[in-house]
């Protein structure tokens, strides 16, 4: 199949559609407004629902409905909108639902700004919700690569009946690159053992997000820990580059982690043995990848983000277990880091200036 040239939410919207969405409902917010405008008019012409919700929260309790009768249901929104489809990203956790919900990143906290930005790191990987669950969060770094995990993020919500999260930024969402788009889905999962489509000819079903007893609660939340353990056992996904005789280590996500690449190069031609680590499932986190750096040879991290302050770099500096120093360089606002400023900083933490 040839390539086409298209945005990163139309992309994204594509790919969703092709994985067999067939439950659309979400409410405008920038800088993903072209997602729910690219379902609104494609969905109906596959004979799929598209519902512009009167709000995220309706929004969300929709997929909660939906997917009870076995839909493959899709959210998306940004920032604040996220914050509001909190409460029922957790009973979509709870009910053991599947759903796949698309964050386009803005800048936080509150209203924040409409700018790109990766300050949904902690509320998409820490807590998307109440109760201490998890979601399995993608981290496109590209619009291939948002095509490609939004595509398979809902057989992994399938396969867990848990959301996922697909977290891109707003510059993934809003730039136009050449990408390959997946054929249709034509084969999915069985569902009619849990859906509650119809009691027809067999015992009703009640799909629940909460245990009367206590005892039945808790075999519940263990059940749920088998299954991250699973995940950190046989889902992480990561990009190490050029790692194998680095000295140093730049590490990002997303947008970041891509401006990161470009200055290894550039720094390596110029002598200096950079690496990159690029985490693509932020859930499970690739602490492995960090762990196996030998402090003996690596003697810097630095971490790139869209946030100030930067957050990813807690899990990375778990992964190292803090035998090796891991500096920020944070922009916000709008601001991206450049591969330049990346280029200076990592000289300063080379010249032992580092976090002055």
């Amino acid at each position: 199949m040839g390539k086409q040239f298209i945005k990163g939410c139309e992309a994204i919207a594509e790919a969703a559609i092709r994985a067999g969405c067939t439950f659309y409902a979400g409410y405008p917010i920038t800088p993903q407004n072209e997602i729910p405008e690219y379902m609104s008019a494609r969905m109906p012409d596959l004979g799929r629902t598209f519902i512009q919700g009167e709000s995220e929260i309706a929004s969300i309790s929709m997929l909660y409905g939906a997917s009870a009768v076995g839909a493959r249901v899709m959210t998306s929104s940004s920032g604040p909108g996220m914050a509001l489809k909190a409460e029922g990203i957790s009973y979509l956790a709870s009910a053991d639902l599947p759903a796949v919900i698309v964050n386009v990143s803005r800048s936080g906290p509150g209203m924040g700004k409409i700018s790109p930005a990766q300050t949904d790191y902690w509320f998409s990987v820490k807590a998307s919700g109440h109760g201490g669950y998890k979601t399995m969060v993608f981290a496109p770094a590209n619009v291939q690569e948002a095509v490609n995990l939004t595509y398979e993020a809902f057989d992994y919500a399938d396969r867990d009946r848990n959301p996922v999260i697909v977290l891109a930024d707003g510059i993934i969402g809003a730039m136009m690159e050449s990408v390959s788009l997946p054929e249709f889905k034509t084969v999915f999962p069985d569902k009619s053992g849990w859906v509650a489509d119809g009691c027809e000819a067999r015992e009703p079903r009640i799909i629940k997000n909460s245990a009367v007893d206590n005892e039945t609660w808790e075999k519940y939340k263990i059940s749920r820990a088998g299954m991250y353990e699973s995940w950190r056992k046989n889902d992480v996904r990561v990009e190490e580059y050029l790692v194998e005789d680095a000295e140093f280590i730049l590490t990002g996500y997303g947008t970041c982690a891509r401006i990161a690449k470009t200055a290894v190069r550039e720094l390596r031609a110029e002598g200096m043995k950079v690496g990159l680590i690029r985490p693509i499932t932020l859930q499970p986190f690739p602490y492995e990848s960090y762990r196996r750096l030998d402090p003996a040879r690596v003697r810097a991290i630095l971490d790139v983000e869209m946030s100030i302050p930067v957050q990813m770099i807690e899990d990375v500096q778990l992964g190292v277990c803090n035998k090796i120093p891991v500096f920020p360089l944070g922009r916000d606002g709008g601001f991206t880091p450049l591969h330049q400023d990346i280029i200076t900083e990592m000289k300063r933490i080379s010249a032992g200036q580092g976090g002055e």
